[in-house]
């Protein structure tokens, strides 16, 4: 039974890594609360995850709102400052909002995907804007 877990485990790590390396790249920038009323569903608590892995799209995956409530794998690739990345985590974020309208200015401006800090700390370490692999799930 043991045997039969790890190969699944096993199996979905090979399926990330090989869905990530197709994905495209781009910048991750983070902001902070407050994170409502947002593009996506104003006021309502329920449109983000309880795990806080959630974020607001840079206009170039904005899609005139269809990314709303699309869901991304991204990791962190590289940054400025050698060992932010935190190498081999992979989170799924879920669209909230949009980066240009967020009550809450990103950390860097122009960023693909502007992360919650509980989803930008779990990728990287103190900074402003990483650089990032994402893809849609």
């Amino acid at each position: 039974m043991k045997l039969l877990q790890s190969s699944k485990f096993l199996l979905l790590i090979l399926y990330l890594s090989a869905t990530l390396a197709r994905g495209d790249v781009g910048r991750a920038a983070y902001y902070s609360p407050p994170y409502i009323p947002t593009a996506c569903n104003g006021i309502d608590p329920s449109q983000f995850p309880s795990n806080n892995l959630f974020a607001a799209a840079g206009e170039g995956i904005w899609d005139n709102g269809a990314a709303c409530g699309r869901r991304y794998l991204v990791r962190c690739i590289s940054a400025t400052v050698f060992g932010t990345c935190k190498l081999g985590q992979t989170i799924q974020v879920t669209i909230v909002d949009r980066a240009y309208r967020a009550v809450s200015r990103p950390s860097s401006n122009d960023a693909t995907i502007v992360l919650s800090t509980t989803a930008f700390e779990n990728i990287a370490r103190a900074a402003a804007w990483v650089n990032i692999e994402y893809v849609q799930v």
